[in-house]
């Protein structure tokens, strides 16, 4: 039988749900009298908060063009490299500018629009 790797073995940890977990953990108390739970459990867990608090990728839209429509438009045509008329459509329709796209240039993105007046939402 081949031996598992501990990439492996953590890979296999990532495809199991909660409940599979402690099953395992049960079996390794019962075969090697030792209580991995701590360290077996926290390990997804820990993973689990980090992606549910700080999702790695949002998408950013525009709420309201405000009064400076123009310079918005201009932004979205910048930020995206569409024309002028379909830069246009997305401020006119509250439309995505960008999606699935990292945090932090989501937040560049949305400092840019709102200096120009608009209203953005990052989701």
């Amino acid at each position: 039988m081949a031996k598992l790797t501990k990439e492996d073995f953590i890979s296999s940890l990532k495809e199991m749900n909660l409940l599979e977990i402690k099953e395992l953990v049960d079996a390794m108390k019962e075969e090697f009298g030792v209580d991995p739970s701590a360290v077996a459990v926290a390990a997804p867990a820990a993973g689990g908060a980090e992606a549910s608090a700080a999702p790695s990728t949002v998408t950013v839209s525009i709420a309201d063009a405000g009064a400076a429509k123009v310079a918005v438009i201009k932004i979205v045509k910048e930020i995206t490299g569409l024309g002028l008329k379909e830069s246009k459509d997305i401020v006119d329709n509250k439309g995505v500018v960008k999606e699935n796209i990292p945090t932090a240039e989501a937040d560049e993105i949305k400092a840019k629009l709102e200096e120009a007046g608009a209203t953005v939402e990052v989701k």
